[in-house]
């Protein structure tokens, strides 16, 4: 019979002791992409989307590949999985983060991830409707609650929409619906590559794609200050590289909803750090309605992996 109480070893330390530290460094985590948005904002003031998009990546590829080459060989990538790969770059990659840079001209970072934590809930109306999948009475209750909460922080900003913010909510919502294609693009490469090596050929092919237009609208080098330089090494070694590291790990130990489920606090680092670095603001009923979506997501992806457990038991 197995002592529940026993400590569990694993890789030479406790799982017990291991949990505690990675639930720290999620915790960092959702502070360091809080941050990015910020060096984004910057970074946009020179370059447009897709060429911050390349240099990004082109940064996160030779960190990436450090962590690949280290811990998973050199094996890349199979041919016949190419146009799934350059599916993914075009959905997951280039739309998702077109659509969230660009909404940046016309709302505030923390109104976006307000917006963008609304995916688990389409993600599941997506499932039930293409697989069939169960919606449980709990998970209605979130989806509802969520879109209660968007149409909420939309509704109070009409004053402002035909001056500009109703197409930052459109692309937005775009972000969402292109990081909903991109996980339903990418489910079946999961099988057949492991993290590092999955994540390596999307920046891969991202940064193919995208690299004649980069090329040709990269500013002037007097434009490239000393602070977008600096906010790019961010964005590639931190936010491509070392953050991705610390999410895989947390996926291999805490489990996929543990880890889903920081990315959603991740408006509160993003209104934190906007607020104090961007001098932007929202109002308390926008608060309220971030919060109703922030708790009803907590909701949603904490009761999909019950309902995803359930179903493999």
């Amino acid at each position: 019979m197995i002592n529940i109480n026993a400590k569990i070893e694993y890789g030479g330390e406790s799982l017990t002791s291991q949990k505690r530290t990675m639930y720290f460094l999620m915790t960092l985590l959702v502070f360091a992409w809080g941050l990015e948005y910020v060096f984004v904002k910057d970074a946009l003031t020179v370059l447009d989307p897709l060429t911050l998009l390349f240099y990004k990546y082109c940064i996160g590829f030779l960190t990436v590949l450090v962590i690949k080459l280290k811990t998973e060989g050199k094996s890349l990538i199979h041919k016949k999985d190419i146009p799934l790969f350059l599916l993914c770059a075009i959905f997951g990659e280039i739309g998702y983060f077109f659509f969230e840079y660009s909404a940046m001209d016309y709302l505030p970072v923390s109104l976006i991830t307000i917006i963008l934590a609304f995916v688990p809930a389409l993600s599941i109306i997506v499932e039930s409707v293409l697989y069939k999948k169960k919606v449980t009475k709990v998970l209605w209750i979130g989806i509802l609650a969520c879109a209660f909460g968007v149409i909420l922080i939309i509704g109070v900003d009409y004053h402002l929409l035909f001056e500009g913010r109703i197409i930052g909510y459109f692309l937005a919502f775009g972000a969402v619906v292109a990081w909903n294609l991109y996980n339903f693009v990418t489910a079946s490469l999961h099988t057949k590559y492991e993290s590092a090596t999955l994540t390596l050929n999307q920046i891969l092919c991202t940064v193919l794609l995208i690299s004649p237009y980069a090329i040709a609208n990269t500013p002037a080098a007097e434009q490239i200050t000393p602070s977008i330089i600096g906010g790019m090494l961010y964005l590639g070694i931190i936010s491509s590289g070392i953050c991705f590291m610390i999410s895989v790990k947390s996926i291999h130990i805490l489990g996929p909803t543990p880890t889903a489920m920081f990315s959603n606090f991740l408006p509160i680092t993003s209104t934190f750090f906007g607020w104090l670095f961007l001098k932007e603001a929202i109002s308390v009923m926008q608060i309220i309605g971030g919060t109703i979506v922030i708790a009803a997501g907590y909701i949603v992806i904490k009761e999909k992996g019950r309902v995803e457990e359930s179903t493999h038991d």
